[in-house]
């Protein structure tokens, strides 16, 4: 069994992709050991110590480890244990009704269907778009009205063509978000992490917004922030003058706790950066 790993724009979560189905139905994000008690697998994977977050998808494992825990350090358990479990031949959940299996759950059956449809529409029509552009957009979940997307490069500035056209076709979908911001960040419901949010929101952004940029608050960490920079300002070649004399100016300002605002933007799938690199300019903040 040969398992590989994937980084995401987030440096505290990894993916695991065992080269087999993990999951037969939308991603389940467990926070705790004691949340997990219906999946075997992610009970194992908290016990390696560092663990403080589990996401299993259809064919990923995403997992989360503390700020001070190294991955050189857990890739080994990890894989480890991910390997033990699949070769023991042990359900991935426990107790729970799996797409197929004979059983139905109404709320999953409702749920499953109009997941189908989003995904088709978004491998038919939405996927390609993105990807002419330079990006690449993947379907991980729709729940409560929220649809969760993985989104690269590009992506990220067709995101209210893509609420829109989802809304249009599917009536129940509210909002489109990003995969990676669904993820348990206890950090981002903290007085700092809303604090750091408001600054985002009423000052920095709509400042960004006239260079068809935005920032999005990807977690707050004790005293460090985790920013991504998105559409104009992904891959500008202002960015780092931006966020060392604009945004973490602003946030250390407002948030005198932080000490460090660090980027985790792949600036290099930029495709429509609003200053090319090289090229003199002023910061857009």
């Amino acid at each position: 069994m040969f398992i590989q790993t994937e980084t995401t724009a987030d440096p505290n979560v990894l993916k695991f992709l065992p080269g087999r189905a993990v999951l037969d139905r939308d991603p389940m994000a467990f926070a705790s050991a004691q949340a997990a008690a219906i999946s075997p697998l992610a009970q194992r994977l908290f016990e390696v110590e560092g663990i403080e977050g589990v996401t299993l998808e259809r064919d990923a494992i995403a997992l989360r480890k503390g700020a001070d825990q190294d991955w050189t350090l857990l890739k080994a358990p990890l894989l480890g244990t991910i390997m033990e479990h699949f070769v023991s031949g042990q359900p991935v959940l426990a107790g729970v009704p799996q797409e197929g299996d004979g059983k139905t759950v109404p709320a999953l059956e409702e749920e499953s269907a109009q997941a189908q449809e989003l995904r088709e529409l978004i491998d038919t029509r939405i996927r390609p778009a993105a990807q002419q552009a330079g990006g690449d957009v993947a379907f991980r979940g729709f729940a409560d009205g929220v649809v969760l997307l993985e989104m690269q490069g590009a992506a990220y500035s067709l995101k209210d063509r893509i609420e829109g056209m989802l809304r249009h076709y599917v009536p129940e979908v509210t909002q489109v978000r990003d995969y990676l911001d669904s993820l348990d960040k206890p950090g981002l419901d903290t007085p700092t992490g809303r604090q750091v949010r408001r600054v985002l929101d009423e000052e920095i952004n709509p400042s960004v917004a006239g260079h068809g940029g935005h920032v999005s608050l990807v977690d707050v960490q004790e005293d460090r922030v985790f920013i991504r920079l998105e559409g104009g300002c992904q891959g500008c070649g202002m960015a780092e003058v931006t966020l060392k004399q604009g945004i973490e100016v602003g946030i250390r300002r407002a948030v005198p706790e932080i000490t460090a605002v660090l980027d985790v933007t792949d600036h290099a799938g930029g495709t429509n950066p609003y200053y090319q690199p090289g090229r003199d300019g002023a910061s857009p903040y």
